[in-house]
């Protein structure tokens, strides 16, 4: 068995005191590879250095998290632009818009977020898309710009069957992650119907750890449990469910 995840934060302080005793439990849980989608320029490096180190292992995306769009976004932006003019990133990600924490800086997301999917565009990039009470805008602005070559995932899925649909029938993947075993999150009954062509696997680690770990820190190699629990669902094999949306994410990501 195999298994991508395809967008975890392993390289935020939270790891900083077992970051290679993670990575091993992640290589012994059957995690090949571990994209790591950007935050922001404080953060940037911190990335980039785990990379570096874990080579064969972890990729960096390169972007700007919405929750980072301030008034200065056009500085945060530019110094992410630099950064995809030096290198290739697997990636332009994490990006999108967040309407959950403030609502303060939604102009300056809506314009960072086009942007940014302009980027992807131009350097042929995947987008990873983060969509907090605000999936109908996200599906909206990709629907814009997509004209058959703009490619990506909605990071953390949690929207209904209708949003799955549009989301699809844009071309874009479902990313599920530890949400999908909370008791009430009903994205069970969303995903039921969902192709498993469709879907690719997550932690989103440090956060949204899956039952049994809720509450806790999350790590790739809790991904096993999102397998589990999709394999119910699906009606699939752990094995079955592992071989394809491994090999979404390689399409996807070309990783």
């Amino acid at each position: 068995m195999t298994i991508i995840d395809t967008h975890a934060h392993v390289y935020v302080q939270e790891f900083d005191s077992d970051l290679i005793e993670m990575l091993q439990r992640a290589k012994d849980s059957d995690i090949k590879k571990i994209l790591m989608p950007a935050i922001d320029s404080e953060t940037h490096n911190a990335m980039l250095s785990v990379e570096k180190l874990n080579s064969e292992f972890c990729y960096s995306m390169m972007g700007v998290h919405p929750c980072s769009i301030k008034e200065n976004y056009k500085g945060e932006l530019k110094i992410a632009w630099n950064f995809l003019e030096q290198r290739k990133f697997i990636a332009v990600g994490e990006i999108g818009l967040d309407f959950y924490w403030d609502k303060t800086y939604v102009k300056e997301q809506i314009a960072a977020f086009n942007e940014q999917i302009e980027w992807a565009l131009h350097f042929d990039l995947p987008i990873s898309i983060h969509s907090r009470d605000a999936m109908d805008e996200c599906i909206q602005i990709v629907a814009e710009h997509q004209k058959g070559k703009l490619k990506g995932v909605f990071h953390c899925f949690s929207g209904n069957a209708e949003q799955a649909a549009k989301a699809i029938n844009l071309g874009f993947y479902l990313g599920i992650g530890g949400v999908l075993t909370f008791k009430n999150s009903g994205l069970d009954k969303v995903i039921v119907d969902v192709p498993i062509g469709n879907i690719i696997l997550e932690t989103d680690a440090p956060y949204l750890a899956p039952v049994p770990y809720r509450g806790k820190r999350n790590e790739p190699a809790y991904l096993q449990n999102v397998i589990e629990k999709l394999s119910q669902i699906m009606g699939m094999s752990k094995e079955e469910i592992a071989e394809q949306t491994t090999t979404n994410a390689e399409k996807l990501f070309v990783c």
